[in-house]
Protein backbone atom coordinates (compact mmCIF):
# COMPACT_ATOMS: atom_id res chain seq x y z
CA UNK A 1 0.00 0.00 0.00
CA UNK A 2 2.74 2.37 0.48
CA UNK A 3 3.54 2.10 -2.93
CA UNK A 4 0.46 3.38 -4.04
CA UNK A 5 0.40 6.32 -2.02
CA UNK A 6 3.39 6.99 -3.27
CA UNK A 7 2.48 7.83 -6.44
CA UNK A 8 -0.24 9.79 -4.63
CA UNK A 9 2.03 11.72 -2.68
CA UNK A 10 3.84 12.45 -5.82
CA UNK A 11 0.36 13.55 -7.63
CA UNK A 12 -0.28 16.10 -4.88
CA UNK A 13 3.27 17.64 -4.43
CA UNK A 14 2.87 18.06 -8.28
CA UNK A 15 -0.70 19.72 -7.64
CA UNK A 16 1.05 21.96 -4.97
CA UNK A 17 4.07 22.99 -7.30
CA UNK A 18 2.22 23.49 -10.08
CA UNK A 19 -0.32 26.00 -7.77
CA UNK A 20 2.16 27.41 -6.63
CA UNK A 21 3.67 28.36 -9.85
CA UNK A 22 0.17 29.36 -11.35
CA UNK A 23 -0.18 31.23 -8.19
CA UNK A 24 3.27 32.71 -9.70
CA UNK A 25 2.00 33.16 -12.73
CA UNK A 26 -1.19 35.27 -11.16
CA UNK A 27 0.46 37.10 -8.79
CA UNK A 28 3.21 37.88 -11.90
CA UNK A 29 0.61 38.75 -14.24
CA UNK A 30 -1.52 40.93 -11.50
CA UNK A 31 1.86 42.63 -11.00
CA UNK A 32 1.72 43.58 -15.07
CA UNK A 33 -1.67 44.28 -14.85
CA UNK A 34 -1.22 46.87 -12.28
CA UNK A 35 2.31 48.06 -13.90
CA UNK A 36 0.46 48.26 -17.49
CA UNK A 37 -2.34 50.19 -15.29
CA UNK A 38 -0.14 52.64 -13.99
CA UNK A 39 1.98 52.92 -17.46
CA UNK A 40 -1.45 53.38 -19.60
CA UNK A 41 -3.75 56.36 -18.12
CA UNK A 42 -7.33 55.17 -17.74
CA UNK A 43 -9.56 56.59 -20.12
CA UNK A 44 -10.78 59.23 -17.87
CA UNK A 45 -7.41 60.42 -17.42
CA UNK A 46 -7.34 60.67 -21.02
CA UNK A 47 -10.51 62.67 -20.93
CA UNK A 48 -9.60 65.43 -18.47
CA UNK A 49 -6.31 65.84 -20.28
CA UNK A 50 -8.34 66.28 -24.00
CA UNK A 51 -11.08 68.78 -22.38
CA UNK A 52 -8.24 70.64 -20.21
CA UNK A 53 -6.21 70.77 -24.26
CA UNK A 54 -9.81 72.45 -25.74
CA UNK A 55 -9.84 74.10 -23.19
CA UNK A 56 -6.76 75.99 -23.67
CA UNK A 57 -7.25 76.08 -27.17
CA UNK A 58 -10.63 77.82 -27.00
CA UNK A 59 -9.42 80.23 -24.05
CA UNK A 60 -6.28 80.73 -27.14
CA UNK A 61 -8.62 81.12 -30.02
CA UNK A 62 -10.73 83.83 -28.17
CA UNK A 63 -7.53 85.88 -27.40
CA UNK A 64 -6.66 85.63 -31.07
CA UNK A 65 -9.91 86.50 -32.10
CA UNK A 66 -10.25 89.20 -29.44
CA UNK A 67 -6.68 90.97 -30.63
CA UNK A 68 -7.61 90.88 -34.23
CA UNK A 69 -10.57 92.53 -33.32
CA UNK A 70 -8.81 95.46 -31.47
CA UNK A 71 -6.55 95.24 -34.77
CA UNK A 72 -9.16 95.75 -36.88
CA UNK A 73 -10.89 98.67 -34.96
CA UNK A 74 -7.57 100.33 -34.77
CA UNK A 75 -6.80 100.50 -38.51
CA UNK A 76 -10.71 101.64 -39.15
CA UNK A 77 -9.87 104.12 -36.14
CA UNK A 78 -6.65 104.88 -37.90
CA UNK A 79 -8.49 105.43 -41.32
CA UNK A 80 -10.92 107.44 -40.27
CA UNK A 81 -8.10 109.86 -38.33
CA UNK A 82 -6.21 109.82 -41.70
CA UNK A 83 -9.56 111.16 -43.79
CA UNK A 84 -10.26 113.25 -40.72
CA UNK A 85 -6.95 114.98 -40.38
CA UNK A 86 -5.37 114.71 -43.75
CA UNK A 87 -5.06 118.18 -44.34
CA UNK A 88 -3.54 119.32 -40.87
CA UNK A 89 -0.16 120.24 -42.23
CA UNK A 90 -1.80 122.00 -45.35
CA UNK A 91 -4.29 123.79 -42.93
CA UNK A 92 -1.38 124.67 -40.61
CA UNK A 93 0.87 125.85 -43.72
CA UNK A 94 -2.01 128.25 -44.91
CA UNK A 95 -2.34 129.72 -41.15
CA UNK A 96 0.48 132.20 -41.95
CA UNK A 97 -1.18 133.25 -44.86
CA UNK A 98 -4.15 134.08 -43.03
CA UNK A 99 -2.31 136.17 -40.42
CA UNK A 100 -0.61 138.42 -43.22
CA UNK A 101 -3.96 138.83 -44.51
CA UNK A 102 -5.40 139.56 -40.64
CA UNK A 103 -2.16 141.90 -40.22
CA UNK A 104 -2.60 144.02 -43.43
CA UNK A 105 -6.65 144.13 -42.46
CA UNK A 106 -5.76 145.71 -38.46
CA UNK A 107 -3.52 148.99 -40.64
CA UNK A 108 -5.33 152.05 -39.78
CA UNK A 109 -3.28 154.41 -42.14
CA UNK A 110 -2.22 152.02 -45.16
CA UNK A 111 -1.42 153.87 -48.33
CA UNK A 112 -2.41 151.81 -51.03
CA UNK A 113 1.46 151.02 -52.03
CA UNK A 114 1.19 149.09 -48.71
CA UNK A 115 -1.71 147.38 -49.20
CA UNK A 116 0.03 146.40 -52.74
CA UNK A 117 3.51 144.91 -51.24
CA UNK A 118 1.32 143.57 -48.59
CA UNK A 119 -0.27 141.61 -51.06
CA UNK A 120 2.43 140.53 -52.88
CA UNK A 121 3.85 139.42 -49.90
CA UNK A 122 1.14 136.79 -48.62
CA UNK A 123 0.89 136.03 -52.39
CA UNK A 124 4.36 134.59 -52.33
CA UNK A 125 3.81 132.93 -48.97
CA UNK A 126 0.95 131.35 -50.81
CA UNK A 127 2.80 130.46 -53.70
CA UNK A 128 5.49 128.93 -51.26
CA UNK A 129 2.65 126.67 -49.53
CA UNK A 130 1.10 125.50 -52.96
CA UNK A 131 4.58 124.62 -54.32
CA UNK A 132 5.52 122.42 -50.69
CA UNK A 133 2.19 120.57 -51.02
CA UNK A 134 2.65 120.09 -55.19
CA UNK A 135 -0.39 121.88 -56.25
CA UNK A 136 0.75 123.54 -59.72
CA UNK A 137 -1.17 126.22 -61.49
CA UNK A 138 -2.58 125.72 -65.05
CA UNK A 139 -2.39 129.06 -67.12
CA UNK A 140 -2.60 126.99 -71.03
CA UNK A 141 -2.43 130.45 -72.49
CA UNK A 142 -1.56 129.75 -76.34
CA UNK A 143 -1.52 125.86 -75.73
CA UNK A 144 -3.63 123.60 -77.44
CA UNK A 145 -6.61 122.76 -75.76
CA UNK A 146 -7.02 119.63 -73.48
CA UNK A 147 -10.28 118.57 -72.11
CA UNK A 148 -8.83 116.88 -69.23
CA UNK A 149 -7.09 119.83 -68.33
CA UNK A 150 -9.22 122.73 -69.16
CA UNK A 151 -12.95 124.12 -69.35
CA UNK A 152 -13.95 125.97 -72.61
CA UNK A 153 -15.98 128.60 -71.68
CA UNK A 154 -16.58 130.24 -75.44
CA UNK A 155 -14.97 130.44 -78.47
CA UNK A 156 -13.63 133.74 -80.37
CA UNK A 157 -11.92 134.27 -83.71
CA UNK A 158 -8.37 134.62 -83.77
CA UNK A 159 -4.83 134.78 -85.43
CA UNK A 160 -4.19 131.51 -83.56
CA UNK A 161 -4.58 128.19 -84.87
CA UNK A 162 -7.73 126.39 -83.90
CA UNK A 163 -8.51 124.80 -80.84
CA UNK A 164 -5.43 126.70 -79.07
CA UNK A 165 -6.50 128.45 -76.39
CA UNK A 166 -6.04 132.47 -76.43
CA UNK A 167 -7.38 133.59 -72.58
CA UNK A 168 -7.50 131.91 -69.42
CA UNK A 169 -10.39 133.22 -67.96
CA UNK A 170 -9.68 131.54 -64.49
CA UNK A 171 -6.79 129.60 -64.32
CA UNK A 172 -6.70 125.75 -63.06
CA UNK A 173 -4.79 123.85 -60.29
CA UNK A 174 -3.35 120.30 -60.64
CA UNK A 175 -2.93 118.16 -57.24
CA UNK A 176 0.53 115.96 -58.44
CA UNK A 177 -1.23 115.11 -61.38
CA UNK A 178 -4.89 114.89 -60.42
CA UNK A 179 -7.24 118.21 -62.07
CA UNK A 180 -8.92 119.77 -59.26
CA UNK A 181 -10.01 122.82 -60.55
CA UNK A 182 -9.77 122.91 -64.55
CA UNK A 183 -8.56 126.19 -66.19
CA UNK A 184 -12.10 128.07 -67.85
CA UNK A 185 -10.56 129.14 -70.87
CA UNK A 186 -11.69 130.98 -74.35
CA UNK A 187 -10.63 129.07 -77.10
CA UNK A 188 -9.78 130.17 -80.78
CA UNK A 189 -12.25 128.80 -83.37
CA UNK A 190 -12.03 128.25 -87.45
CA UNK A 191 -11.96 131.12 -89.57
CA UNK A 192 -15.13 131.00 -91.54
CA UNK A 193 -14.09 130.76 -95.36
Amino acid sequence: MQESNKPQAEEQELIQVSGETSELSVSKDGDEATSQSEITPSLEQLLKEAELRATEHHDAWLRAKAEADNIRKRAQSDIANAHKYAIEKFSSELLAVMDSLEAALTVENATLENFKNGVELTHKQLVAVFEKFNIKVINPVGEKFDPHLHQAMCMVESELAPNTVTQVLQRGYLLHDRVIRPAMVAVAKAKDA
